[in-house]
């Protein structure tokens, strides 16, 4: 963990969650009561920051100087809102292609994820605020540096954010099993997106109950199912293949 990439000390956090920085994440103290606990509880539910109690033994791994009990890791990627993205992609006369990750939370499928995305022509990736990987090192890593050349978007909530996406006449599908539409059944070469959910439960069921479809791979082999990361590849293809060379099945 690079040394730019915290705030540490009562006084810095308290200033950045006040005038509104954007926090991943705050660590503090277990054990710790007071006024500093309540006010600190306070923002970051304002903020929508996680917040989250860990051993002073893990804070004295994360800092080196005297971080006073509570720790705030700065984010490594500039996040956008789906507000600005989508009426700039409709400018340029762009049909958008959007991915959205519901509970994907191992940084190195959140990586692989945005490589595919970006080099086979996603205009944006989707995280949640809360209950996904936090973009670190490793997630940057593993995405070949991708996950700085496509706009990120972190939303309040994947099905708010899938609610806003339709709202702007975007369709969302999700991968599932338990479907008998196959991928390049859906029309991708319109304004689309795709909803990859985690790999032992899928899509939350908030989510599921708003989007427009669900799709799924074919597949020959009797493994149960794709890795999360190596299926997004796939949709990400097809859908590049409908918008490069039509919908020819």
């Amino acid at each position: 963990m690079e040394e730019n990439d915290i705030i540490f000390g009562r006084h810095p956090v308290i200033e950045a969650l006040e005038i509104g920085k954007t926090i991943d994440k705050i660590y503090f103290q277990q054990g710790v009561r007071g006024e500093l606990e309540k006010e600190v509880r306070r923002l970051c539910k304002e903020r929508d920051v996680p917040l989250q109690y860990v051993p002073v033994q893990k804070l004295n791994k994360m800092v080196k100087g005297n971080h006073q009990g509570i720790v705030g890791m700065m984010p490594m990627v500039t996040y956008q809102s789906l507000s600005d993205i989508i009426p700039f992609l409709f400018e340029q006369g762009t049909d958008p292609f959007v991915v959205l990750l519901d509970g994907i939370t191992d940084v190195r499928n959140m990586g692989a994820i945005a490589r595919s995305a970006e080099v086979l022509g996603a205009h944006a990736l989707v995280i949640p605020t809360k209950g996904g990987a936090w973009i670190n090192g490793a997630a940057i890593k593993s995405s070949a540096g991708a996950l700085n050349r496509i706009h990120i978007c972190r939303e309040k909530s994947i099905p708010s954010a899938v609610q806003e996406l339709q709202a702007a006449g975007i369709e969302v599908w999700a991968a599932e099993l338990n479907t008998d539409t196959l991928l390049h059944e859906v029309n991708w070469a319109q304004p689309m997106a795709v909803v990859l959910g985690s790999e032992g439960e899928g899509i939350s069921r908030f989510t599921k109950e708003v989007i427009d479809g669900s799709f799924l791979i074919p597949q020959l082999g009797k493994t149960d199912s794709l890795n999360v990361a190596v299926a997004g590849g796939v949709i990400c293809y097809e859908a590049l293949r409908q918008r490069k060379f039509g919908n020819a099945q």
